[in-house]
């Protein structure tokens, strides 16, 4: 019998121990109570002793690791720290120390503050007050950290605009968070100045680095002449009248199914999901962290800076990814951690074998989107230790990360955790994604192998379960559902609740990681213009969002309840020998008709997507 084991009696007195060290002893009798009930309440007691023997290790591990993270944030709300005060108590620590790798240059602690100080004096100087937004459009680089964190300091959010956009969303994007101002690169220039009759009220302020031509708009302001002239003092009034729980961000959402949305960032949210990584996934002060992604994005501007803003670690930037570049980069600069996100690791996988990809010291990487198929092959090809798989939305509240590098996994949260991290699944309808309800009005949660919507339950007291929102509140209240464990209550849904006659569906194709997204368009008066249509999409839809195939419908698929048939769609693909519909393929900038044999090619590889 289990029970009777030996190795099952030792675990169990192990257990026991760190738990009275970890959590005290006065907590161990309501764990007591809660096993004796699960071990009452089920027929298969031995299972669940087995499920306890086998996770219970991790689950104390995952328990330390957020007590921990939780201990600092409560220390840092109750002294109102800001992202700005931790930092400045940092750099007199260490101002020496480097806080950025980019390219041949190295930031240190005492540089970046300084900057940052003087952006903070610069802008307060031109009347840019407190409570207000500033549009930042850039390249990353290490001044892209300075601009937000000196805007920071008097107040100010920075809402970071994704370096992708074009035209309308674009135009969006800076409205949607009702900027008073554009700050923007060189590399960035045209694509702006495009849409300068769109956004002529608001003053435009470019940044140009010294290795770039400049050339100003008569009514554009040159940023960096202005800011080495500005103080670089600190800020002790402005920074005392700060609030942990200002607005310091808004970072958007990708736009792939509509316009970006704008996610409120406060102080106590950036350092709860930055310092989240740090403590789940052990980070270290001394580390160096490699991260290719684009500063704009929770990711690389959130999880990566944030071990340098908050912790004192030290960030490697490069501008735009490179996957043959990838460990030359890690080597160059000794780092101990890197970041992905997507496909990021399936493109690092495709390059060639080369003697020197095994002689980088990075231990960990974490992100999110390694795929299960490829994760064991990359794990044991580049001899990663650690791989630190995490799930989550920037404006949300139920995260997930993986903690023991189980293939595949975004996370757990114990069965026993509920009320410590109230997340979990619930039953939706299978077409539009609308949640399922029982006879009591309450939603149906999910059986354990069985899929749903992941939702966190909102408590705006628990900066662990708050929802800050977006900066449109009607967006806010689509992504909260109500009564759903118990009436009056609410929770952020992670999934969509709406559908549309034009909607975008995600195909698997031979030969290729990921999926492919197919636009289905009903055209009932045979009045759809393909060129206009890909010209609207090149300009407004950033590259990865772009669908790849477009199927013209005559008519909507719908169920006996006048619900979309998406899941149709999505079974049929894009067979021209099996469906009527014209279908066409995105080749070199234009939409093509997708012929039988352009389908051959594209299934067997000959025709890359």
């Amino acid at each position: 019998m289990l029970t009777n084991s030996p190795a099952f009696v030792t675990s169990i007195l192990a257990v026991g121990s760190v738990v009275s060290y970890v959590i005290g002893r006065r907590l161990i009798p309501q764990l007591v109570w809660l096993g004796l009930i699960g071990i009452v309440s089920t027929g298969r007691r031995y299972k669940w002793l087995y499920i306890l023997y086998k996770t219970l290790p991790r689950d104390l591990l995952a328990m330390y690791r957020f007590t921990k993270l939780n201990m600092l944030l409560w220390w840092w709300e109750k002294h109102n720290m800001t992202i700005p005060k931790v930092f400045s108590e940092l750099v007199k620590k260490h101002p020496d120390k480097v806080a950025f790798y980019f390219n041949k240059q190295q930031w240190t602690f005492a540089k970046v503050e300084e900057l940052s100080n003087s952006v903070a004096h610069y802008f307060k100087s031109v009347g840019v007050k407190r409570g207000q937004t500033v549009a930042l459009f850039m390249e990353s680089r290490p001044e892209y950290v300075c601009i937000w964190l000196g805007l920071s300091k008097i107040g100010v959010a920075t809402a970071l605009i994704n370096s992708n956009l074009r035209q309308t969303p674009l135009v969006h994007s800076i409205r949607v968070a009702n900027s008073r101002a554009i700050i923007f690169d060189s590399e960035l220039a045209n694509e702006l100045l495009m849409v300068r009759d769109d956004v002529r009220d608001l003053p435009l302020y470019q940044y140009t680095s010294g290795s770039i031509d400049k050339t100003l708009h008569p009514d554009v302001i040159d940023l960096l002449p202005a800011l080495t002239s500005s103080p670089s003092g600190p800020l002790f009034e402005d920074l005392s009248e700060s609030s942990y729980r200002d607005n310091v961000l808004y970072i958007f959402t990708s736009g792939t199914t509509g316009m970006p949305k704008a996610a409120v960032i406060t102080h106590l949210r950036y350092m709860f999901i930055s310092m989240g990584v740090h403590f789940m996934l052990k980070v270290y002060k001394n580390d160096i962290i490699y991260t290719p992604l684009p500063l704009y994005h929770t990711a690389g501007g959130m999880v990566g800076v944030g071990q340098v803003l908050l912790r004192g670690a030290t960030v490697a930037i490069r501008s735009r990814f490179s996957a043959s570049n990838f460990w030359t980069d890690c080597i160059s600069y000794n780092c101990t951690v890197a970041q992905y996100i997507g496909e990021i690791c399936r493109y690092v996988l495709s390059v060639p074998v080369h003697p020197r990809e095994r002689q980088h010291k990075v231990r960990l990487m974490f992100g999110n989107g390694l795929r299960p198929q490829i994760w064991e092959k990359f794990v044991t090809r580049f001899g990663i230790k650690q791989i630190g798989e995490f799930y989550g939305a920037t404006e949300g509240n139920s995260n997930l990360v993986n903690i023991d590098s189980t293939v595949g996994a975004v996370g757990f949260v114990p069965c026993y955790a509920g009320n410590l991290y109230p997340v979990g699944l619930i039953q939706v309808e299978e077409m539009t994604g609308e949640p399922l309800r029982g006879k009591n009005g309450l939603c149906v949660r999910c059986k354990p192998g069985e899929p749903g919507i992941f939702v966190g339950k909102i408590n705006p007291k628990k900066v662990v379960s708050s929802f800050t929102g977006y900066a449109d509140q009607m967006e806010s209240k689509k992504k909260i559902i109500r009564n759903v464990f118990a009436h009056g209550d609410q929770v952020f849904n992670t999934g969509k609740l709406s559908s549309s006659p034009c909607t975008e569906i995600r195909l698997q194709v031979p030969h290729v990681e990921g999926r492919a997204g197919m636009a289905a368009i009903v055209d009932t008066d045979n009045t759809l213009n393909l060129a206009t249509f890909v010209k609207g999409v090149q300009e407004n839809l950033p590259s990865y969002a772009r669908p790849l195939f477009i199927r013209v419908l005559s008519q909507l698929q719908m169920t006996g309840t006048f619900k979309l048939k998406k899941l149709d769609l999505q079974v049929e693909g894009f067979n021209p020998h099996q469906i009527k519909d014209k279908l066409f393929f995105l080749s070199g900038g234009q939409y093509v008709p997708l012929t039988g044999k352009l389908y051959e090619d594209i299934m067997n590889g000959r025709t890359r997507l």
